[in-house]
């Protein structure tokens, strides 16, 4: 059965991303590698959400605090990434959609307008999240002070656009690379610290100790809950749509075994960097009787003389900016995948980049001026608030969508995968309530 024009509202004749829409060919024959290789690329852009520096803290601070057993729950959040962003890219090969565009499709206006302005409020929350962390790296590396800092970061729309107007490829070239920089940095990290192998294995096996202790179960339920990036969900369902793929069954299946082996080898290479920053943590500072490294620039202070090596601070600085700038690059991509979406309206790149930065940049200033060093890393703890706020609303479309045989036709979840999908939906949902029940009260 095909899933063309099978119960969406509208007929999808503005497809997402328009200037790089199917403007990478992809070779139908040739070797397994070749024909993967085509598509390697959407995933990477999607990894970086789940590194950006509003992840950091939540690592650092569990590291520190408890040693290794929270890997175990960086692990399992990883796995429940790797489901959704499967299910992520499935919805945009298959239905032509992006998930912003299937929500306007099938909600009714006001209930699209609420969960566009959510998803707003989201991404200014992650760009809010990547000024500071980039702020916070160029503080750190050179001395710059935090509010110039956040103003400098403003100018990398220029390196967004420049990029756009190259062609996609050099995007998910530049990502690439500054995510090779980030892994390299940590894998150096890890060399330096001399870290526990046994508890390293040890700490990914769950364990009951994380239950037991509330303190721990705190900071395990916030690793949970903002792993998996809301925007992450609607950018993934556009970009793999740069892909030129059959449009047809078996170009549809191709297209979908590649992306996800795209994403989950990319989400992979994520969870090696989120585990590096926690063992990291773990060895330098819980070891040495540090338990309460929560901190950002703590954490970088600290490297140095903990580890012996003037280089430690510096390698951690230049992973945090690459971070940063990663990020705040993948977001500027899904805040126009979102507007145009949701509205159906079309703005230049640089409009709708420099509204965003506007909205991030505006809290940013402010909270820095006030409050200085402290406010930043509480506004970096609420920017993660809001995200958690926000998942659920992505999450629960994208598994009803992709679990209705209306919309999918052949491709509709197996009845295996439609339960998962459902159950790890619950688990996000009922992680994320508690966390804000108990950020708040």
């Amino acid at each position: 059965m095909s899933s063309e024009n099978i119960s969406w509202k509208y007929k999808n004749s503005n497809p997402s991303l328009q200037e790089v829409h199917k403007s990478i060919p992809i070779k139908t024959t040739g070797s397994f590698f070749r024909r993967l290789l085509g598509f390697l690329g959407p995933g990477y852009l999607v990894a970086v959400g789940y590194m950006d520096p509003g992840n950091w803290a939540t690592s650092i601070a569990g590291g520190s605090a408890f040693g290794y057993p929270l890997l175990s729950v960086i692990l399992i959040s990883n796995l429940m990434a790797i489901l959704l962003q499967a299910l992520s890219a499935k919805l945009g090969i298959v239905t032509g959609r992006d998930l912003a565009q299937a929500c306007r499709d099938h909600f009714s206006k006001p209930v699209s307008f609420v969960l566009w302005t959510l998803c707003e409020l989201a991404i200014a929350a992650c760009d809010l999240a990547e000024i500071i962390g980039s702020a916070i790296a160029l503080n750190l590396l050179f001395d710059i002070p935090l509010l110039y800092g956040v103003c400098i970061t403003a100018f990398d729309i220029l390196v967004v656009l420049l990029l756009q107007n190259l062609g996609f490829r050099y995007i998910e070239s530049f990502v690439i690379g500054l995510i090779a920089t980030i892994a390299a940095c940590f894998g150096i990290e890890l060399f330096l610290s001399q870290p526990d192998m046994k508890e390293i294995v040890t700490g990914f096996i769950p364990s009951h100790e994380i239950i037991a202790n509330p303190d721990m179960l705190y900071i395990a339920l916030g690793i949970l809950g903002a792993t998996v990036m809301p925007h992450n969900l609607y950018l993934h369902s556009s970009i793999v749509q740069t892909r030129k793929y059959e449009e047809t069954s078996e170009g549809k299946r191709d297209a979908v075994k590649f992306a996800t082996i795209d994403s989950t080898v990319a989400l992979m290479l994520a969870l090696f960097v989120n585990a590096a920053i926690l063992i990291l943590s773990s060895a330098a500072f819980h070891t040495t009787g540090h338990h309460d490294v929560a901190e950002i620039q703590d954490a970088y202070h600290l490297l140095d003389p903990l580890l012996g090596t003037g280089v430690a601070g510096i390698l951690f600085g230049i992973a945090l900016l690459a971070s940063g700038q990663n990020s705040t690059l993948t977001g500027t991509i899904a805040g126009q995948i979102v507007m145009e979406g949701f509205l159906n309206i079309r703005l230049k790149p640089w409009v709708r980049r420099l509204i965003t930065r506007l909205i991030a940049i505006i809290p940013a200033v402010v909270v820095t001026l006030i409050y200085g060093e402290k406010g930043t890393g509480e506004l970096l703890i609420l920017s993660q608030v809001i995200l958690s706020l926000q998942l659920s609303f992505a999450v629960i479309p994208l598994v009803m969508f992709t679990s209705d045989k209306r919309k999918m036709g052949e491709f509709v979840n197996k009845a295996w995968l439609k339960w998962l999908a459902w159950i790890v939906t619950a688990i996000i949902v009922v992680l994320n309530v508690y966390l804000l029940w108990s950020t708040f009260f």
